[in-house]
C-alpha cells in the first residue's frame, strides 16, 4: 500500500486490512487502521465481513477513518465458506447478503465490494443501498467494477476465475522470453558486445603487461 501511495497522483488508495489485524478487538482494529493510514498513507481501509462487522466498522468510522466493506466471497475466510465458491445462491444466503450490505451502510461504510455473488442479487443490493457497490464477479449492475491485475493481464496460465476476462496473455510472453534467454545463453549468443562494458585499451594493455611480468617472474623462481 505504501509503495502504491508513493506513486499515485489522483486515484483513491484503499488499504486492504490483513487477516488478523482487525478481528482481535475493536481497540486493536482501530490501532491497525490508524497505522494503515499513517504509515502506508492509505486514503481509507477495507475489511471483510457482513453484519457481524458492523459494530467494528462503526467504531473505525467514528475514529475518523473511512471504511469500505466487502461481502459475498471473502477471500480471507474462504475456508469457512466452503472454499472459493459463489455465495448467495439460495433464498436464505441471498437474503443474508442483502441484510449484510444494509448493515454495513448503516454502520458508515462509504462503499461495498460485492464478490462472487449472483448478478440479480448484486442488482438488488445496488438498488437497496445508497452507497456505491464495486463488483468482482457480481454482474453488470454494480456501480463499479474491479479485477485482480494478475488475472486481467493473464499472468497465470492455468488459473482463470469464471468472472475474469483476460485482456492479454502475459504468461505466454513470459514463457517465450525465458525460453529464448535460455537458448541464447546456451548458444553463446548472449551477452553480445552491446550488452557488455568496455575498458580503455591502454589501461587494459597495462594490466596485460603486468600479468605477463608476473608470469615470467614465477617461471624464473621456479
Amino acid at each position: 500500500t505504501k509503495a502504491v501511495s508513493s506513486a499515485v497522483k489522483s486515484a483513491l488508495v484503499i488499504g486492504d486490512m490483513p487477516f488478523g489485524s482487525y478481528n482481535v478487538s475493536v481497540e486493536k482494529a482501530i490501532e491497525n487502521a490508524n497505522r494503515m493510514m499513517k504509515e502506508a498513507h492509505a486514503d481509507c481501509i477495507k475489511l471483510e465481513g457482513g453484519r457481524s462487522m458492523a459494530p467494528l466498522v462503526g467504531a473505525i468510522v467514528k475514529a475518523g477513518i473511512p471504511v469500505q466493506g466487502h461481502i459475498g466471497l471473502t477471500p480471507q475466510t474462504a475456508s469457512s465458506l466452503g472454499g472459493f465458491k459463489v455465495q448467495g445462491k439460495s433464498f436464505e444466503t441471498a437474503k443474508a447478503l442483502i441484510e449484510d450490505a444494509k448493515a454495513l451502510e448503516d454502520a458508515g461504510c462509504f462503499s461495498i465490494v460485492l464478490e462472487a455473488i449472483p448478478s440479480p442479487i448484486a442488482k438488488i443490493i445496488t438498488e437497496k443501498i445508497s452507497i456505491p457497490t464495486i463488483g468482482i464477479g457480481a454482474g453488470i449492475d454494480c456501480d463499479g467494477q474491479v479485477l485482480v491485475i494478475h488475472d486481467l493481464i493473464g499472468l497465470f496460465e492455468r488459473f482463470t476465475p469464471k468472472f475474469v476476462k483476460q485482456y492479454a496473455k502475459i504468461s505466454d510472453d513470459i514463457l517465450s522470453a525465458v525460453s529464448r534467454y535460455k537458448s541464447d545463453v546456451e548458444g553463446m549468443k548472449f551477452p553480445e558486445e552491446k550488452h557488455s562494458f568496455s575498458m580503455n585499451p591502454k589501461e587494459l594493455e597495462k594490466l596485460k603487461s603486468k600479468k605477463k611480468i608476473r608470469a615470467a617472474n614465477k617461471k624464473t623462481f621456479a
